[in-house]
């Protein structure tokens, strides 16, 4: 007997065996009215709706719907309502500009664009076939009762195709599978421990590769999300006192501001010996997992993996043998990227690189078929990482692409240097991630100029063609670039000032 694997697996069972729990708790804070609290049997009641809602605008199976929105309950009810259908969902990052979010949905070939009341500006410049305002326009998308047109499923179709910034200037588009959504969810909830009393605070932005997979997770095991539209370190303790948060998924930033909250925070930490808080985008130094388990009282879950791989490859967590360890030792060892999670192998090729061979890799790049066979040569998906894999751990060295994550964010350096050269005072540009301990990497511009500008002009001006998270930071001018033979600009030499005194050219 065989059924196909689907996103829809997971409302169903929701809706089945938990109709009457609470399953939302949206955003009380946001431009659009809050839905305030919902129940399973609504939120399978809204997604229905939303897929009758598209059957009647006439988006086909694998039509695409783009979204581009903070965390809110209307964006974790369309993860269902439109794939759980056989449509796709492209969540865009909200943070992005204006000529990134119209490049994404053209390029998508998205025939539904949803925005956020914040973001109506967008509609400026950036339109589809049929375009809604969240709150304005609910009743168009969320409304009624209707029953949608059956959709048998195939696991094999494209379930959402998720933007994110390589080694070119331009994003790529990644083609998840329902199966590899299925998959990717199963897996990071049995490693996660996921319980139907678990509670889940969106401290990541829905929009960053779905979430991680848990608004599938928690919601087929019947969970509570309690949905926060912006990061605050102060509110995310009063969140997890107020809902009896057990677990929150966060980029290093993230981790950052609740110990900056728990600073000023007046008697017991929230969810002392409760709270598990899974960390991703670069590995926290280990200063910082001592902190969140000493002062805040939380586990410390370090995974790995990329949105191309949906994202879990490696898990780790603290293990019984570890427990005679001091806490330094401890905390030393979870900073490692992790063991493969159940289903992934792992290898390192000869140049150092980390490939990864799972069921829930990606299955192409939207429209990019090139970039596609190079990143799944021999059958491995090459992360174009570097590190080393001993004893059943992967540690990440280096990375071999030039993305800088800042803030749990992937920036190319290409990008920003194309921003950059596009000012009339800059002959050449070199973008680059150096430590931070608030944002994991800063993004560093080294610019060679052929008249006076001032760094805070180059920010402005790079502000006008990228979202404000890729915008330098720092900038410093140089006289030349270092460059090899045939004129490559040898990027490795200007990161050693700043990494010199680190193990690992990552943080």
């Amino acid at each position: 007997m065989f059924f196909d694997l689907g996103v829809r697996d997971f409302l169903d069972r929701a809706e089945t065996v938990y109709p009457d729990r609470v399953a939302v708790v949206d955003e009380p804070d946001q431009p659009a009215p809050s839905w305030g609290s919902l129940t399973y049997r609504e939120v399978a009641r809204r997604a229905r709706a939303q897929a009758a809602n598209l059957d009647a605008l006439g988006v086909p199976v694998g039509g695409r719907v783009a979204m581009v929105s903070h965390n809110a309950a209307r964006l974790l009810v369309s993860f269902f309502g439109v794939s759980a259908w056989g449509r796709v969902l492209v969540p865009v990052n909200f943070r992005l500009a204006p000529a990134e979010v119209k490049y994404i949905v053209e390029h998508s070939g998205a025939e539904v664009l949803i925005v956020d009341p914040e973001l109506e500006h967008l509609l400026d410049t950036v339109t589809a076939k049929h375009v809604f305002v969240l709150g304005r326009d609910d009743d168009a998308i969320w409304g009624g009762d209707g029953t949608p047109a059956p959709w048998a499923g195939n696991e094999s179709a494209t379930a959402t195709i998720n933007y994110t910034s390589g080694t070119t200037a331009r994003p790529k588009g990644v083609q998840l599978t329902q199966r590899n959504l299925w998959l990717n969810a199963a897996v990071f909830g049995l490693h996660t421990t996921l319980s139907d009393d678990d509670v889940l605070l969106h401290t990541l932005p829905m929009f960053h590769c779905n979430g991680w997979g848990m608004p599938y997770a928690v919601t087929g095991l019947g969970g509570r999300h309690i949905v926060l539209r912006k990061v605050d370190g102060t509110e995310i303790l009063r969140r997890i006192e107020e809902h009896g948060v057990t677990i929150l998924c966060a980029a290093p930033a993230v981790v950052t501001a609740a110990l900056d909250g728990a600073a000023t925070w007046e008697g017991e930490i929230p969810g002392r010996d409760r709270v598990r808080i899974v960390v991703a985008g670069a590995p926290p130094p280990t200063r910082t997992i001592e902190r969140v388990r000493a002062e805040l009282g939380w586990e410390f879950i370090q995974i790995y993996g990329l949105t191309e791989t949906a994202p879990l490859l490696t898990v780790n967590r603290m293990r019984s043998e570890w427990v005679d360890l001091d806490p330094h030792e401890q905390a030393r060892l979870l900073g490692r990227a992790g063991t493969p999670a159940l289903g992934v192998r792992i290898a390192v090729d000869t140049d150092g690189e980390v490939l990864a061979q799972s069921n829930h890799n990606l299955d192409g790049y939207w429209e990019n078929p090139a970039e596609t066979a190079r990143v799944q040569e021999g059958n491995w998906f090459h992360t174009g990482d570097g590190g080393t894999f001993e004893d059943g751990y992967l540690t990440i060295a280096d990375r071999k692409k030039d993305v800088i994550i800042s803030g749990g964010e992937n920036v190319s350096s290409i990008e920003v240097e194309d921003a950059l050269i596009s000012h009339p005072a800059v002959r050449e540009a070199a973008v680059i991630g150096i430590p931070d301990e608030k944002w994991g990497e800063l993004v560093t511009a080294l610019v060679v100029t052929s008249s006076d500008v001032t760094s805070e002009e180059l920010i402005k001006h790079c502000r006008e063609y990228l979202a404000g998270y890729k915008c330098p930071k720092r900038v410093e001018f140089l006289d030349e670039l270092p460059r090899t033979a045939t004129g490559k600009i040898q990027k490795f030499k200007l990161r050693e000032p700043f990494w010199q005194d680190r193990n690992r050219q990552v943080n």
